[in-house]
């Protein structure tokens, strides 16, 4: 990785920004965070950076999506601040604005490696903007700029690339963990390499797996976008889940791919979208009335042959609906066949499949598990992430 890290930065006395993740997913009816993993992802950098004795740590992030003043009261990130306190053994200060003197006070007056959480950066319209004003009142808060929130990288907002334009920047460790093993995965992979991609839709997924044909020795395709492959093979769906508007695109991918791309080849099948009714194994054809949920057997025999003697494997996307018990078990088997992969380098792309992962009970049976769904995705495409490129150069 050519960028700074927070090991190249002196922070002894300095104010230092930090843009983590601390979207997490919390109990509708409560509020309570049902997943910290993302504040614990986080504790490496600012543990680092309290023992550097800077003058305070100031942590931005965002949560959910605010577009009404009813999102505003749904994503308060106090939250967050009582449980970073309980994880961090010090106090927090929760600074409940985004901007004005409570907050400018409160960073003037920290000291001795303060800890201090600024409200939901998207309480600020400029934020997913970019806004340059916002971005420069934020970075004249502090003297230096860490960039450890992998999971909102791919986006250009004011606390992501705004902030940066103005202060010597760096990666924290998240960032720096997700970098190597993601961008190793795709620029320079121990091979045999393997992707597999899986999830609802062809659309969100097309650019990877054109980008994945060029660089891995296989792709295995599976989850509810293959049924738009299945289309584009000339085979009746019944009501599987389809994009119509992407047939083309699939009959393309399956050109491209040749041998190289590895679809299913049968289903589990149920006459409705539920953990029960008339469900059965289907090869082929998918009758009028019935909808794929499921890769089948041989399609899980399938996968586990192509990944034999593989050193690099990347996943993304379950293979069926795998929340409903009968519909797990093509997931299930994925997630058992990289546990029992021997000296490989096994990474999991966030979303649903770290979700499965996790889950499952597989997490610490694979390498490395993204905390950005969106971020490696794009990276996966090849795509240049606005955050990343923001962060100075060594």
């Amino acid at each position: 990785m050519n960028k700074k890290t927070i090991r190249d930065i002196d922070v002894k006395g300095k104010t230092v920004l930090v843009r983590v993740d601390f979207n997490v997913p919390r109990d509708k009816a409560t509020g309570e965070i049902t997943n910290d993993n993302r504040i614990v992802q986080a504790l490496p950098t600012i543990k680092y950076l309290i023992e550097h004795e800077p003058k305070a740590i100031v942590l931005f992030s965002h949560l959910g999506k605010v577009k009404t003043e009813e999102d505003k009261a749904k994503n308060d990130l106090s939250c967050v601040a009582v449980r970073l306190q309980e994880l961090l053994g010090k106090p927090v200060q929760f600074v409940n604005c985004t901007r004005g003197p409570e907050l400018e006070n409160a960073v003037k007056e920290a000291n001795d490696a303060a800890v201090i959480l600024v409200q939901n950066t998207r309480y600020e319209k400029g934020e997913s903007k970019n806004d340059p004003e916002l971005g420069a009142y934020w970075a004249s808060l502090g003297d230096v700029f860490v960039e450890d929130a992998f999971g909102s990288v791919h986006r250009a907002h004011a606390s992501t690339a705004g902030i940066p334009a103005h202060l010597p920047s760096a990666a924290g460790f998240l960032v720096e963990k997700e970098i190597n093993y993601i961008g190793k995965a795709v620029s320079d992979p121990e091979r045999p390499m393997v992707a597999i991609l899986g999830g609802a839709k062809v659309s969100d997924k097309i650019l990877v797996i054109e980008n994945l044909l060029k660089i891995a020795d296989k792709v295995i395709v599976g989850g509810g976008m293959y049924y738009t492959f299945a289309k584009a093979l000339g085979y009746s769906i019944g009501n599987s889940l389809v994009e119509e508007d992407r047939v083309e695109v699939a009959k393309e991918l399956i050109e491209k791919g040749g041998d190289k791309l590895i679809l299913p080849v049968d289903s589990v099948i149920n006459n409705a979208f539920a953990p029960e009714g008339d469900i059965k194994v289907c090869e082929g054809d998918i009758p009028d009335g019935y909808m794929g949920l499921d890769i089948g057997p041989k399609s899980v025999e399938n996968i586990k042959k192509a990944l034999e003697g593989a050193k690099t494997v990347i996943w993304n996307g379950p293979m069926g609906v795998f929340e409903m018990e009968p519909f797990a078990k093509g997931t299930i088997s994925v997630c058992e066949a990289l546990a029992n992969l021997p000296d490989a380098n096994t990474i999991i792309g966030g979303g649903d499949s770290a979700a499965a992962v996790m889950q499952l009970g597989y997490a610490d049976k694979v390498s490395h598990i993204s905390t950005g769904g969106g971020a490696s995705l794009e990276y996966m495409e090849g795509k240049v992430l606005p955050g990343i490129a923001a962060i100075d150069d060594k």
